[in-house]
């Protein structure tokens, strides 16, 4: 499969994974020392949803349109918004055409003395992505990895000299062993940084490919901490498109799983598509 995140981008799961990346950023924040992120899939950096790709499936409606139109936002939500507005110009919310990715939030929040590293591998994508992160002007240190294979570059990178920080592993899953691929990566880099905090997000689409991966992941040599996030806006079913997606998290920050008990609920009744819409987290593996 080729797959091309213009097609979705500013849907449910995107709310979901870019809401939780920005409370990560501003628990980050709060201390004063330096921090790393690196972004393994960075796309494009941001999307435009009035081009043929998006207006042609209009997922962005169901996602990115619900939470600027909603009334009373709750507080955990206000840097994401604000994101999406500063991309914006403070566009009414069905006049939004701009959609920020993963790299372009986490430019936006992160300080002078922070790095943000961001990957790509397919060739045209990653000189979008170039020139699409040039015009936001951030005093946090940029490098772009592009084209570079996200998984490879978890080797070279890691530990970062930072010390703290977060990486993000945001694959596509094009390929039918992607989930292998993570679990991979994720034993190397944790030989590696076993400290750092590690954000997987995943689409829920095979229960047997899903539960095998949770079980590999809590499986892996010395593995820290682990929550497992999800979100399902519908009752599983194929014919429906996807149906939830969650994150896999190795030492999440504290801030945010303290949060999760709000957001999640939020999230179920702001995104789900039918009765059967759920949130839910646990842990995968506890702390020892």
């Amino acid at each position: 499969m080729n797959y091309r995140h213009s097609y979705h981008a500013g849907n449910f799961a995107d709310v979901f994974k870019h809401l939780l990346l920005t409370r990560a950023l501003v628990y980050l924040n709060k201390k004063t020392k330096p921090y790393m992120v690196m972004d393994t899939h960075g796309g494009i950096g941001r999307y435009n949803l009035s081009g043929e790709e998006a207006q042609k499936t209009q997922e962005f409606e169901q996602g990115i349109l619900r939470l600027l139109e909603a009334q009373d936002l709750p507080g955990f939500t206000d840097d994401f918004v604000a994101c999406v507005k500063q991309l914006n110009a403070d566009s009414a919310p069905s006049d939004i055409t701009q959609y920020p990715g993963s790299p372009w939030l986490s430019q936006a929040l992160m300080r002078a003395g922070d790095r943000l590293i961001v990957c790509e591998l397919h060739r045209d994508d990653a000189t979008t992505l170039k020139t699409n992160l040039a015009p936001l002007k951030t005093q946090a240190k940029l490098e772009v990895l592009a084209p570079q294979d996200g998984y490879q570059a978890l080797s070279a990178k890691l530990p970062p000299r930072e010390k703290r920080g977060l990486v993000l592993i945001d694959p596509p899953f094009e390929q039918t062993d992607e989930y292998d691929q993570v679990v991979t990566a994720l034993n190397a880099a944790l030989k590696r940084w076993q400290s750092g905090s590690y954000a997987v997000w995943f689409p829920i689409k095979d229960p047997v490919k899903t539960a095998a991966f949770y079980d590999n992941v809590a499986a892996l040599e010395n593995v820290p901490k682990t929550l497992l996030i999800e979100l399902m806006i519908r009752t599983p079913d194929e014919a429906s498109g996807l149906s939830g997606c969650g994150f896999v998290w190795l030492n999440p920050p504290f801030g945010v799983v303290n949060e999760l008990d709000q957001i999640l609920p939020f999230l179920q009744n702001l995104l789900g598509q039918s009765a059967g819409a759920s949130a839910s987290c646990r842990w995968l593996v506890e702390e020892s």
